[in-house]
Parts: structure tokens; sequence; C-alpha cells
């Protein structure tokens, strides 16, 4: 009969695969280990780059400045290890003012790394905030400095009235949403003016707009886009007085006005 023991060839076999394989496992460990490593380099090294070069128009962060924001910008969402980021910088931009930079290849994919970097941190933060945070952790100011700011140096009394547009505010919106939408209110598009190569003239409500690409919705519904290199462009933004004060607020005056606008239910 023979034996159901087991073969000295299997067990020396299994023997190999469970030596084996612990040990591809730990080499493709170190591997994504020094690829992270790598990467995290060229992104620390691309930042100085920027920063040295680019960052006055820009921002540091890449989030913007007297120039656009990159981060959410379309050409960097689409491009990959710098083939359409590479194009830009080293062929500049004359018509906006920006210089062309001859940087080299490595230079560029450090650049590219950065921005894509910069650009995940952003989406994964948004991701993380959660929706139903509790306001109890918001309400750190004071709601009649708040007030005060209001209606007097932060001049939103204005445009804007707690009995008219402002009535009722706290409970149209969550928490959250109220106090982003201090800084960064929506709801209005800009109303664009586009003339072409050709002078042709399109009006109508912005679609889409960063330093390379606009868009707009015209009054009959269809939507035109331009490489806007190509085009002249004209913005009318109903928010632009926001955007101006962006650089005036300091921590407290948000989390003030947030706080007196909770009063408002």
């Amino acid at each position: 009969m023979p034996s159901r023991g087991c073969r000295p060839w299997a067990i020396a076999s299994a023997l190999v695969v469970l030596v084996v394989c612990p040990a591809y496992l730990i080499a493709q460990d170190a591997d994504d280990i020094r690829q992270q490593q790598a990467n995290a380099a060229s992104a620390s090294a691309g930042k100085a780059l920027f920063q040295q070069n680019c960052g006055f128009c820009h921002g540091p962060d890449a989030r913007g400045a007297s120039g656009p924001d990159l981060i959410r910008s379309t050409l960097v969402s689409h491009d990959v290890n710098g083939n359409l980021i590479g194009q830009v910088v080293r062929n500049g931009r004359p018509q906006k003012g920006m210089p062309a930079f001859p940087f080299s290849d490595v230079q560029i994919h450090q650049i590219a790394d950065f921005l894509h970097s910069e650009a995940e941190i952003a989406s994964t933060v948004a991701r993380r905030v959660p929706v139903e945070y509790p306001v109890e952790k918001l309400l750190v100011g004071n709601a009649e400095a708040g007030r005060a700011h209001f209606e007097g140096e932060g001049r939103c009394s204005h445009c804007h009235s707690p009995a008219g547009d402002l009535a009722h505010i706290a409970t149209k919106y969550k928490p959250i949403d109220l106090q982003s939408r201090i800084v960064f209110p929506s709801g209005v598009n800009p109303r664009l003016i586009v003339w072409d190569a050709s002078g042709r003239k399109f009006e109508g409500e912005q679609v889409y707009a960063d330093e390379f690409v606009v868009a707009l919705r015209d009054s009959s519904g269809w939507t035109h886009t331009w490489n806007r290199a190509q085009v002249k462009v004209e913005v009318h933004d109903p928010l632009a007085a926001h955007a101006a004060l962006l650089s005036t607020y300091t921590d407290k005056n948000i989390h003030d006005l947030f706080a007196y606008l909770e009063t408002l239910k």
C-alpha cells in the first residue's frame, strides 16, 4: 500500500513557498517605500523650484495669488508626468505676463510631482470633512463682535441684510457650509464676454475658467469652450467683492462672523 503521508518533495516545496513568499512581499514593501520616498523627494524639490519661480503669481502652495489657482486646473488634472505642465512652463504665456522657464526634464517632473501632490492633499482634505460637523465645535467666535464687523469694518451690510437676503440663513445651510460660504460664497456664476480670433462676440454664464481654458453657456443653452490664449475675455463677477476681502480677513473675523450668522435663525 502506498503511504498516505506527505511526500518529502512536497514538504520541501511547501517550505520553499513559505520562505520565498514572505521575502517577496518584504521586497515589494521595500520597493513601495523607496518609490514613495523618491516621490516625496521629487515633490519637495519641485516645491522649492515652484516657490522660487512661480510662487509670486500662483502662491507658494499653487492655490492662487495674482495668478490663478493651479491645484484645481484642468491642465494639471490631465497632466501625466509633466507632459502638459512642461509645455506651458517652457513656452510661457507672454500675453498673460508669464515668462518661459528653461527647466530641464527632471525639474519639470519635480514641479509636476509637487502640483499633483498638492492636488491630492486638497482632494483628500475635502473628502475627510464630515458633512454633519457639530456646530458646537465651530462656535468659537463672539456673535456680538461678528455683528460689529458685519456692520462696520467688514462692510458686509453694504450688500447684505440680516432681515433681507440673510434672513434665516442659519436654517438654510448646515453649520460647516455656512462658515465656508463666508470666504467662499457660491450660487452666482460670473458672466463672460468672449471675443474669438475672428472677432465674433459671445456672452453667457461662465461654465469653467482657469489659466488655460474658458467656457461659457449662452442664452440658447449652447456651451462654447476656448483656449484662453486665443481669445479676449471680459469677466463680470458679482462675487468679486468677496474675493477682494479674502486678504483682509483674520481667523477671528471668520469665527466671529460665523457666530453672528448662526443667530439668524
